[in-house]
């Protein structure tokens, strides 16, 4: 038996001992997955990384966590630590696996997890702009429940620079197709993680995507997409540029509103681009300086890829049905 197998064994009878023991498989090693993983295993669970055969070799046995920490603070706690990075093995059993995987990759990610015979309720943590029944084809068999993570950052070399907040979104009980939703939740719980759950996941990731593009074809309306930290920190200093955003984002919403989705169901999160778009870029640019966590998030989310994937499937969603985006599309013809 590998010294892994051995501690991990031991840290299983330990923690089972206690009756809150989950064991949960992270698909890769990247920031969402590997900054969850970490308050998971620092909570007690084992956690183990699936990663393909070729980078099992170059896996460290472990990173440097720099995290922003949300859960017990608004402005956020900073902390220190190591992260033990414990790899998962073919035909395992677990009780969740997490899957935060880039634009478009979901479908790879689950033939990995078949090929490798790994098993669990799996826990889709993804940008998508697909529908509820393309989600069930490409899943196939596994049991799946939609999330989506409010944590970001930037992993370099050995070393994981994050922010967690305080909560995930989360699909309800009743639209969510596993049979252990009950142990998702203490599992959130036992790691001070609270839910926040809107009235259909699916419409609320399209609309987050949909922000998303309004605000970074504005943050890089001169065609410029190279340097996005950058980018994030002009937007955010400038009440004027808000409000462009602002502006962007009304038209971006009407893509969501055109595949049926009654956004009548999502007034809280639309109500920032209701108001008057000068006093939303002032009142935006205020709340960017006052927040740490979400300024802190803006400016380490340097995917350059899931950026303008989000934005292309707005933009030609758009297109597609035929919507007029003036704003949105010039922006766009820029980058694209």
């Amino acid at each position: 038996m590998t010294y892994n197998k051995v501690l991990n064994s031991h840290r299983e009878n330990e923690t089972r001992e206690k009756g809150d023991f989950m064991k949960i498989c992270i698909v890769g090693l990247g920031v969402i997955g590997t900054t969850y993983g970490y308050v998971f295993q620092k909570a007690g669970h084992q956690v183990e990384h699936l990663l393909r055969e070729e980078k099992k070799s170059k896996a460290p046995e472990s990173l440097n966590i720099s995290l922003l920490d949300g859960r017990y603070n608004k402005k956020g706690e900073e902390k220190r630590d190591q992260y033990r990075v414990h790899l998962a093995e073919p035909n395992t059993e677990y009780d969740f696996i997490i899957l935060s995987v880039a634009s478009g990759k979901i479908k790879d990610a689950i033939a990995t997890l078949s090929q490798n015979h790994i098993r669990g309720s799996l826990l889709l943590f993804c940008n998508f702009w697909n529908s509820r029944e393309e989600m069930n084809e490409i899943v196939g068999s596994y049991p799946y429940i939609i999330g989506f993570p409010t944590a970001g950052g930037r992993l370099f070399r050995n070393s994981l620079d994050c922010v967690l907040f305080d909560h995930i979104m989360l699909e309800s009980e009743e639209k969510a197709n596993i049979s252990n939703y009950k142990a998702f939740k203490a599992l959130l719980e036992s790691a001070d993680l609270k839910t926040e759950i809107p009235h259909d996941m699916v419409e609320w990731i399209w609309i987050h995507m949909a922000i998303n593009a309004g605000v970074t074809s504005s943050a890089a309306r001169e065609g410029i997409i190279d340097h996005p930290s950058q980018l994030a920190l002009n937007l955010m200093n400038d009440a004027h540029a808000l409000s462009v955003a602002v502006k962007s984002i009304r038209e971006t919403i009407q893509v969501v509103e055109a595949r049926e989705v009654d956004l009548g169901f999502y007034k809280n999160e639309l109500l920032p681009y209701r108001i008057p778009a000068r006093l939303a870029g002032i009142f935006m640019k205020q709340m960017f300086k006052k927040n740490e966590l979400t300024r802190r998030i803006m400016t380490l989310h340097s995917d350059i890829g899931d950026m303008m994937y989000g934005c292309k499937c707005v933009y030609e969603d758009g297109k597609l049905k035929h919507l007029n985006l003036p704003m949105f599309y010039s922006n766009m013809d820029k980058l694209l």
